[in-house]
């Protein structure tokens, strides 16, 4: 789990940097981060988590985040009435945006808790274990899956600018699966490519959601990408 400082991250300061999501990591915002790492400066936000759990009747992460793509605006309505009920497909419980930044914070905290100083120089040159320069990571916490197989069920698309639909040019999970009453819980991942779909760094951007449901509902996400490094 994320420790207490990156959740804190997670506020925009006065004293951070402009935020927009960051494609490929340059000095200035290498510096930034392996400073928050190492407590010299106030926290860099480095991910955007959207919290799309239900409350009150609506999804906590704010009004109009998720929207009908297809299938109409029952599909959302009974979502919102029905958060916990997956007799007609699973729900998304949360996204989480991230991308080089957010890995360089967590090798800047491995070297600092093994008592070591992580230099920008150093950090830069040892980006071949990061995401790929322009790619995206995508996390989508599901609920209420039927079983572990019907997670390549899923389908989930980027959409452009001019409306064509991007397929992710990766897609695997995290090893955080288990089965509840319900269903089964745990975390997909997804890699896009926004600039060559030619979104920018600091662009809202809809993230197209079909679930492993037999229906013709499909969902729009909308996640502002100037709210992270």
């Amino acid at each position: 789990m994320r420790n207490t400082l990156l959740l804190t991250a997670l506020s925009v300061l006065v004293s951070a940097p402009a935020l927009a999501w960051v494609p490929k990591l340059e000095d200035t915002t290498t510096k930034a981060v392996i400073d928050s790492a190492y407590g010299r400066r106030d926290p860099v936000s480095t991910y955007l988590t959207l919290d799309l759990g239900v409350q009150d009747g609506k999804f906590k992460a704010g009004d109009g985040v998720v929207r009908a793509f297809d299938g109409g605006d029952a599909c959302v309505t009974d979502w919102l009435a029905k958060p916990a009920d997956f007799s007609g497909g699973s729900r998304l419980a949360s996204m989480t945006l991230s991308g080089q930044a957010d890995q360089l914070f967590f090798q800047a905290q491995e070297a600092r808790d093994s008592f070591k100083n992580l230099s920008v120089k150093d950090a830069l040159a040892g980006g071949a274990t990061r995401l790929p320069d322009g790619q995206l990571r995508v996390d989508m916490e599901v609920r209420g899956l039927p079983s572990e197989k019907a997670r390549s069920a899923y389908l989930v698309r980027l959409k452009g600018p001019d409306g064509k639909l991007i397929a992710p040019v990766k897609t695997s999970y995290v090893n955080d699966w288990k089965q509840e009453e319900g269903g089964w819980h745990g975390t997909l991942v997804y890699y896009f490519e926004p600039l060559k779909a030619g979104l920018g760094a600091s662009d809202k951007v809809d993230f197209l959601v079909r679930t492993e449901a037999d229906t013709s509902c499909a969902y729009a996400v909308t996640a502002d990408l100037s709210k992270f490094n």
